[in-house]
């Protein structure tokens, strides 16, 4: 049990840091003399949690095994939703848990989806809490997958190592140092993020709240119009730059301030979603310049970029409601959900790198046919690939479409139209935000969706944000006699 304690303090530690993140909102009600007082109450429920919780497992050997980290991986998302949605349920939104829980899963996996009708009229510590949930989320998941996810080899990310630690022993005091310089990373952009924000128009609170959600591409914002709201070309500009920034491996980060000054220029897979980027602006600006002489080409080439920027990297900020573009904007935005940033960034998705391998995969099976004698040597980043490394790439590929067709499928039996229950499938998994069609696309929201449904995308959000398999194996009795 020694090795079970350890979870239980790590995740007490967890959600006493999250009870002390609430007094931050709390601040601000009494700023603004709201009449509720939620996060009061919430901060001490969630504090007095995490320390019996750390109290009660206190041991001098901090050690996890590997079944105990994929389990400390999933309990870590779980538990910080639940306590999360404390707030919601005592707010004066009238959320049942199902909403409230909902909601918090989808800040803290940086989904964005959300069950909240009238943003503009919410209060505003609510708005405060929704975008610090999405920055911790960013923040955990970019060290869960440089530390963690690499170490449980999980559809290849096994690739990212930072060093060659193979042991889930030394996993607590590696985590512990890379995190320390990933906050500080984090923590200036997000502040370069909300200055430039404020400078170009916003206040000072839509500035903060929104510099912690589009550093962690998670999308949530404080208007019904998201950056829509605010007509302005700049700002637009602003999230771009740090909605891509964002979506950067923070691996590369950490190399460049440890002396590898090319390995922007150099890594194949940061060459990869700029080019995918590119070609699907290109993409998107042909075609609305084929289908409306209304708008100027300028704001053509504005609409397409931005919009395209955020549905790729998952963060699902809106300027326009693409839905009434036309089919091909709908099937086009699918398809980019799947895809998604960069691996060890904020956003969420394959991954650039999942991709570019299954196209190696093809092609080198393909050349087999023409030269079967012919010894294929694979090679990403100047790094050779084992046939059981592209394997795992390619099962992880084709689970994450099985799951949403069978996402997709559980949510048509509820009762949802086909393009509300493959979208709704599709943003959960790859946890984009919007989705398509007039009940929860762009100009609509979740709080129409039945409870099951709820429920249904809540679990594929913590699914997509732990890729898959860190959540799925614990299902399998094999795994824990192993």
């Amino acid at each position: 049990m020694t090795s079970y304690k350890t979870i239980f303090f790590i995740l007490g530690i967890l959600i006493t840091i999250l009870g002390f993140s609430m007094l931050i909102p709390y601040s601000l009600q009494i700023i603004l003399n709201e009449s509720n007082h939620s996060f009061l109450t919430s901060s001490v429920i969630t504090i007095v949690a995490g320390i019996l919780m750390i109290l009660t497992n206190i041991d001098e050997d901090h050690k996890l095994n590997l079944q105990q980290t994929f389990l400390l991986s999933t309990l870590s998302w779980l538990m910080i939703a639940v306590f999360g949605s404390l707030p919601f349920i005592f707010s004066n939104l009238g959320f049942s848990f199902t909403h409230s829980f909902f909601e918090s899963m989808s800040g803290i996996t940086t989904t964005g989806s959300t069950v909240i009708s009238d943003l503009d009229n919410t209060d505003k510590s609510i708005l405060l809490w929704r975008a610090i949930l999405q920055w911790l989320g960013g923040i955990g998941i970019i060290v869960m997958a440089i530390t963690i996810l690499p170490l449980l080899k999980v559809g290849g990310m096994q690739f990212f190592k930072m060093d060659n630690t193979h042991s889930a022993e030394k996993i607590l005091p590696r985590t512990i140092h890379i995190a320390s310089s990933i906050i500080t990373i984090y923590l200036i952009l997000t502040i370069a993020c909300g200055l430039l924000y404020w400078f170009f128009g916003m206040s000072i609170f839509d500035s903060i709240a929104h510099s912690f959600t589009t550093i962690a591409t998670g999308g949530f914002s404080t208007h019904n119009q998201s950056i829509g709201f605010f007509e302005s070309s700049q700002i637009e500009i602003v999230a771009t730059i740090f909605i891509l920034l964002g979506s950067l491996p923070f691996i590369a980060y950490l190399k460049f301030l440890k002396g590898d000054r090319k390995i922007f220029l150099n890594d194949v897979q940061i060459k990869g979603l700029f080019f995918l980027l590119f070609l699907s602006i290109a993409i998107m600006f042909i075609y609305l310049l084929v289908q409306s002489t209304e708008i100027s080409i300028i704001n053509k080439l504005r609409v397409a970029s931005f919009n395209v920027v955020s549905i790729l990297s998952g963060t699902g900020y809106v300027t326009d409601d693409f839905s009434v573009w036309g089919k091909f904007p709908l099937i086009f935005f699918l398809i980019l959900m799947f895809i998604g940033g960069c691996a060890g960034s904020t956003t969420c998705g394959l991954k650039i790198f999942r991709i570019q391998l299954l196209l190696i995969y093809i092609k080198n099976n393909i050349l087999k046919y023409a030269y079967p004698n012919r010894v294929m040597l694979v090679k990403y980043n100047n790094q050779t690939i084992t046939d059981n490394f592209l394997t795992s790439v390619v099962t992880f590929i084709f689970a994450f479409i099985f799951l949403f067709i069978f996402i997709s499928t559980l949510l048509s039996v509820i009762g949802l139209d086909f393009v509300t229950a493959i979208s709704g499938a599709a943003t959960s998994i790859s946890n984009v935000g919007p989705g398509l069609g007039d009940l929860i696309g762009p100009d609509g929201n979740f709080s129409n969706l039945p409870d099951a449904a709820l429920w249904i995308i809540s679990v594929g959000m913590l699914l997509g944000r732990l890729e898959l398999f860190a959540v799925l194996i614990l299902l399998f009795p094999s795994f824990w006699r192993g």
